[in-house]
């Protein structure tokens, strides 16, 4: 192997999917060559918590069948997928890898199928590298609530990555893969995207099937990709949608095409000018106290690049904005106490060892099992979903998610995108905050757009306070990503904050 090809293959990890899509169909490289790696970066970085399994062997051999695919002339842009390596956040059911949601109370447990998200990815040709860690069946915004072992941001091993997709996150920042899937309930694709410096999109619910998702908030669950960048993104997201009859929730809608919108000009725009004719809306209530002061300039200075692009910014108001924190942990804990009924140790998850009548098993599995934080949220949905209470607190916080969706619809009608902050903050130190509802409050921006069903993305905006990153949200209307993508794909022309790696990576 020459020097130039050694050092090639050297620095395949810092490499996105597009770049390396294209080494393998020009045989600068093989899946097998990539894949292997990885894998070595995989084990060389554990510390940072990210991975929950990791199979060796069902890897390479995926990535033997996309190499012996190409070789029969599988390849080309409709095939971008094939032979990419990526993996899982540990929520997603998996055949071939256990499928715990990151908590004891699934410890080890195969499942007999695969999620509709994997198997899509699976026929799009991806090698699946093993499971993320995540917050305990989604539950939190840090990724300090997994059973496992707390992810680590690479930018700060002492500080969060965000949660729930904190091993997703960590995963793609460290270059330890170039893409990975990750699922959003109230923020929790963007945020950690937002905390570790890459690209995450939540689409419209209904987009991508929630079949093989562990459900947590059945009403707010959307699965999504987290990638370097936009163009990245649109390439895994187009894998992953569609109609899914298995789904109660999945939406008959027709699947655009993503990676072409992307790179599209819009009608009436320019090269030099990709974004004209573009409304960008700025929320008021995104913009005002509670947002520090590092994370409002890094904002500005990535809306002001989106100004030169083209894009005209115009004041609106979300004025329930406050209201979605008590509306979501009202509504999402509401829905987890149902969805985590079913986990009594008897039908499925952990069963204590010693009991002595039925009620007894069933509190000693369910305390044994579940952490503190997943606890907390069935006491919290069971209590607003009991009677007496289910008129006071879960009818009223419907009404008002209602009112929230009909607060971005009269946006929608003075502009096309609304961005703003997706944290209030960088990336806080791990073992910080101790009152759960301060940490409720991170979220702040997010939850609005997952109560409203709309699709949102982050987008790395350079860097605040100790030199971590910060995320620009984007969300648009309903049916909306080839909007998000493509400013997140032009704004990423012109700017090489997603290109900025941690030290030592």
């Amino acid at each position: 192997m020459s020097s130039t090809s050694t050092s090639l293959h050297l620095s395949l990890h810092q490499l996105d999917v597009t770049t390396l899509a294209r080494m393998l169909d020009e045989r600068k490289v093989s899946s097998v060559e990539l894949t292997r790696h990885l894998l070595d970066r995989i084990s060389q970085h554990s510390a940072l918590g990210a991975f929950l399994c990791v199979n060796e062997d069902i890897a390479l051999a995926q990535a033997a069948a996309a190499d012996a695919w190409r070789a029969k002339g599988v390849h080309g842009p409709a095939h971008t997928l094939l032979g990419i390596p990526i993996a899982h956040k540990d929520i997603f059911v998996t055949r071939d890898f256990p499928s715990t949601a990151a908590s004891k109370m699934l410890d080890g447990y195969r499942s007999p199928f695969d999620a509709t998200v994997v198997s899509r990815l699976a026929e799009a040709g991806t090698v699946t590298l093993g499971k993320l860690n995540c917050d305990e069946f989604a539950m939190g915004g840090a990724n300090e609530n997994s059973a496992y072992a707390v992810a680590r941001n690479p930018w700060n091993p002492s500080r969060i990555t965000g949660g729930s997709s904190g091993g997703s996150a960590a995963a793609v920042a460290a270059r330890l893969l170039p893409a990975a899937t990750g699922t959003d309930t109230g923020g929790s694709v963007r945020q950690p995207a937002a905390l570790t410096g890459i690209t995450g999109i939540k689409p419209t619910y209904g987009r991508c099937s929630r079949y093989g998702m562990i459900a947590f908030a059945s009403s707010l669950d959307q699965a999504g990709p987290m990638a370097r960048t936009a163009l990245d993104c649109a390439h895994l997201l187009q894998a992953m949608s569609g109609f899914d009859p298995r789904d109660a929730t999945s939406a008959e809608q027709a699947v655009p095409d993503f990676v072409g919108a992307t790179t599209a000009l819009r009608a009436g725009a320019s090269a030099a000018q990709p974004l004209k004719g573009l409304r960008i809306g700025l929320p008021k209530e995104f913009f005002g106290e509670g947002v520090s002061a590092d994370v409002l300039s890094a904002t500005r200075a990535a809306l002001a690049e989106l100004e030169k692009l083209g894009a005209t910014l115009v004041d609106v108001s979300l004025p329930r904005t406050e209201l979605s924190i008590p509306v979501y942990y009202i509504i999402a804990p509401a829905e987890a106490s149902s969805n985590l009924s079913r986990f009594d140790g008897v039908r499925y998850g952990h069963r204590a060892e010693a009991y002595k009548d039925l009620n007894e098993m069933y509190c000693k599995s369910r305390s044994e099992g579940f952490g503190a934080e997943v606890k907390r949220r069935i006491m919290i949905g069971t209590y607003v979903l009991s009677h007496g209470y289910y008129d006071a607190y879960y009818l009223q916080a419907q009404k008002l998610r209602r009112m929230i969706a009909d607060d971005f619809q009269a946006a929608f009608t003075q502009c096309d995108l609304i961005a703003g902050p997706v944290a209030p903050t960088v990336a806080r130190a791990i073992g910080s905050q101790k009152d759960p509802v301060a940490e409720y409050l991170a979220d702040i921006f997010t939850l609005p757009a997952s109560l409203a069903g709309l699709p949102g993305m982050s987008v790395p905006a350079g860097f605040g306070a100790d030199g971590l990153p910060v995320g620009l949200q984007l969300i648009s209307n309903y049916w909306q990503e080839s909007t998000l993508l493509h400013t997140g794909h032009a704004l990423q022309q012109v700017t090489d904050w997603h290109l900025k790696a941690p030290a030592g990576v």
